[in-house]
């Protein structure tokens, strides 16, 4: 005898779910080019879902600010540009540094070993990395060191940080880059694990503003 089937709702949320996350990853690598249309029919053939699911993650993907409704087009990826990534950066310049000195204060034992572990686990993906994962994981340290500052301020960061992530594997794709960055993130997590705030909030500050700097000077030329 078989248990309780999940209802037809469960499933199609679970089925968006997993449509929005290939979707979203396809974007971030560069997999859908930037301004082209999303031929919805092929997508959903490819991943053998209906239209429902589809709509429902691209919905999603337009909240993210990853997508751009075009009349009469429907869904395209919203292209790189350098006023955008200077809004974004100035925005997580103007928040995160303050918001990781106050997680240090705050962070207990577990926030410290998962940050420690999350750490860790950016550093051990291939150099090739053909699929983008060091972006993802880059977020993801960031974001665990924004933990224990609060849910509020991680939603609001965690949506900076998904806006960042095309720019942010714009800006690694130079030789010696992803070398530089993981210094930067071993140093940062010391002082972070040591309650150092003042010098997290520096170390922080620098880091965003370095890798906006280069990225715009990549995206004028």
């Amino acid at each position: 005898m078989t248990g309780p089937q999940p209802s037809a709702a469960i499933r199609a949320l679970s089925l968006a779910e997993q449509t929005y996350a290939i979707v979203r990853r396809r974007i971030v690598e560069g997999g859908i080019a930037p301004g082209a249309p999303l031929r919805q029919d092929a997508i959903a053939l490819e991943l053998g879902v209906s239209k429902i699911p589809l709509r429902e993650a691209l919905s999603r993907l337009a909240q993210d600010g990853l997508l751009s409704l075009v009349p009469h087009r429907g869904y395209a990826v919203r292209p790189l540009s350098a006023t955008e990534a200077a809004e974004i950066f100035a925005l997580r310049l103007a928040l995160e540094p303050a918001a990781c000195a106050d997680g240090s204060l705050k962070a207990g034992a577990a926030a410290r070993t998962a940050a420690a572990a999350t750490l860790d686990a950016l550093e051990a993906i291939d150099g090739a990395d053909p699929h983008g994962r060091a972006v993802t994981m880059n977020r993801e340290f960031h974001l665990a060191l924004l933990q224990p500052a609060g849910p509020l301020t991680v939603q609001l960061l965690e949506r900076l940080h998904v806006l960042a992530e095309r720019y942010v594997r714009v800006h690694l794709e130079p030789q010696g880059r992803r070398d530089r960055a993981r210094a930067e993130h071993r140093e940062l997590l010391a002082a972070w694990q040591a309650g150092a705030a003042p010098a997290v909030e520096r170390l922080v500050a620098a880091h965003i503003r370095r890798t906006r700097d280069e990225l715009l000077a990549e995206l004028a030329g």
